[in-house]
């Protein structure tokens, strides 16, 4: 005889755990070389100036600079990393 009622089991109690995915250091923010930029699945942000995709997807600096976003071809988003000069010439504001 059963000394143990028979208890059915949970279909519940799975769930992968977050992948932290998502931008990592932000445009205007210094960046050393090797630091990585976005982690994401698939291409959000496309590589630009200075910046690698590895094979996960994962965009980061090529060199030590600033850390920029711009729209590229078709309008996709894209991320550089320019020196300080340069970041300067492309973000300044025409005066009127």
């Amino acid at each position: 005889m059963a000394h143990k009622k028979g208890v059915g089991s949970s279909k519940n109690g799975r769930e992968s755990h977050s992948k932290r995915l998502g931008v990592k250091i932000g445009g205007g923010q210094k960046i050393i070389a090797g630091n990585i930029i976005v982690r994401q699945r698939g291409n959000k942000h496309y590589p630009g100036e200075n910046v690698a995709q590895g094979k996960d997807d994962t965009l980061y600096a090529l060199a030590n600079g600033i850390v920029y976003f711009h729209r590229g071809k078709y309008n996709k988003s894209k991320v550089s990393v320019l020196s300080e000069e340069v970041y300067a010439a492309k973000t300044q504001t025409p005066e009127a």
